[in-house]
């Protein structure tokens, strides 16, 4: 049996489990293409299908990965610094409010740029005025709680490091032990 499997990660490359889950996406993406196939609208959702593909793939995910590229070349030179040496890596606590903020924007852009006032207006009878005002709010909030958390992260570390050195040096700085106790 474990020849079966070393020649089948040979083969493959992967645990046949996988196989299994990819063949069942592509039964079911196989499946609502053709139940989609005979709506009215379906050349037109096969072109902004291929039109988000080419915009993600040549502008998008090349302006997202040098921002990450320079995220992180940016923390790594702040690592190799001797005087700011920070213990915890910044850049997951900038790229997760990132990533959410703009997915936010792609999801909601025509009401953030009010680009279908009068349909939206005709649709619901309301302005989208307050959608940029509320982008703007959950871009600071998410920033806020990325800071806040990064925070607690750098206490909670320089915390533990100091611990971790006073105990190396044989001190213990809890109350009622100490040089002058005994």
């Amino acid at each position: 049996m474990r020849r079966i499997r070393t020649g089948w990660l040979w083969l493959y490359g992967a645990n046949p489990l996988h196989l299994l889950l990819l063949l069942a996406g592509c039964t079911l993406a196989g499946y609502a293409v053709s139940l989609a196939e005979s709506a009215p609208m379906f050349s037109r959702m096969l072109v902004w299908f291929g039109a988000a593909v080419i915009v993600h793939d040549f502008v998008l995910f090349p302006v997202y990965a040098l921002g990450d590229r320079f995220l992180t070349g940016g923390s790594r030179a702040l690592r190799r610094s001797q005087r700011m040496r920070p213990p915890v890596s910044p850049v997951n606590y900038v790229r997760l409010p990132a990533l959410g903020v703009g997915l936010l924007f792609i999801l909601f852009y025509p009401g953030i740029l009010e680009r279908s006032s009068a349909t939206y207006i005709a649709a619901t009878g309301q302005t989208q005025e307050p959608f940029s005002h509320r982008w703007l709010l959950l871009t600071a909030v998410m920033f806020g709680a990325g800071v806040l958390a990064y925070a607690a992260r750098l206490g909670y570390a320089f915390r533990h490091r100091s611990g971790a050195r006073d105990t190396s040096r044989g001190r213990d700085h809890s109350p009622g032990r100490g040089p002058d106790s005994e």
